[in-house]
């Protein structure tokens, strides 16, 4: 039972799915307007649906088993194709005059990825619960500070990577750290 739970949950609260959602709502309280969701798009794609796209072709090749990526040996390709993913997004949303709000939280995502790979480098971390953390901080930092009572949604993506055996306590706690670390650093 509790793995089944945990599965959907880890599946539901997936990192594509929390910037989605995230990043979408983001760019419509920095903008103040409809406009801003064609931002908060662009920023979810390329911090979200690109990476997710890239592991899935990878998987399907028979790089990787499934989307967990559970060797961190394995991992650095995926980081830096979102750190590129990132650079590109930035770059269109400077030239394209994107609200501050989402360019800010795109250079906090890539700042906790450089953090991520380099952790990654040496010991396994939770890059879900880094997502989920940093997306609640950055709604809390940016749009309001009632976003902070969505932190226990973090806890349990946090609690779904142990349930499932993908990370240990410690691996997810400092994803979770990490994530919203460097989100609060750079919005702040």
């Amino acid at each position: 039972m509790n793995t089944t739970v945990a599965r959907v949950v880890t599946d539901v609260l997936q990192p594509r799915n929390v910037l989605v959602a995230g990043l979408t709502g983001l760019g419509a309280a920095a903008a103040g307007d409809w406009t801003g969701i064609g931002w908060g798009l662009l920023a979810a794609l390329c911090a979200g649906v690109v990476p997710a796209g890239y592991i899935e072709w990878e998987r399907k090749r028979g790089t990787w088993g499934d989307r967990h990526v559970v060797d961190r040996t394995k991992r650095a390709p995926i980081f830096f194709v979102i750190l590129g993913s990132i650079g590109l997004g930035s770059l269109a949303m400077v030239l394209g005059d994107a609200p501050r709000d989402v360019l800010v939280a795109m250079v906090a995502l890539w700042a906790m990825t450089v953090g991520l790979l380099a952790v990654n480098t040496v010991w396994k971390i939770s890059v879900d619960s880094a997502v989920a953390s940093a997306v609640v901080t950055v709604l809390a930092v940016v749009h309001s500070p009632w976003w902070i009572a969505a932190y226990p949604l973090v806890a349990v993506v946090c609690w779904s990577r142990v349930a499932l055996t993908y990370h240990t306590t410690a691996q997810a706690v400092a994803g979770a750290s990490l994530g919203a670390a460097t989100a609060a650093a750079w919005l702040c």
